[in-house]
């Protein structure tokens, strides 16, 4: 796994930590907080990166409020720890 990729991943569950139980972020904050000028470049990476923790148990990745698999979900999703 590449640098980046790791980063987005610390980043992704430092911004939950951050969050007030039961919050959300967006896969975007991650990516902006990781490379501020690039981060529409890093959107697939984020995505990818959600999915691996939703993988392994430590979020939850959800659309219109129902958990979804990030691979598969079009559209803007959300992150969250499990419930």
């Amino acid at each position: 796994m590449e640098d980046v990729d790791r980063a987005l991943e610390r980043t992704i569950d430092a911004l939950l930590d951050e969050r007030r139980a039961g919050t959300t972020i967006c896969p975007s904050e991650a990516a902006r907080a990781v490379d501020p000028d690039g981060w529409r470049e890093l959107m697939p990476a984020a995505r990818a990166a959600a999915g691996r923790l939703a993988a392994s148990g430590e979020v939850e990745v959800t659309q219109r409020g129902e958990v979804v698999d990030v691979a598969s979900a079009r559209g803007p999703v959300r992150i969250r720890r499990p419930r």
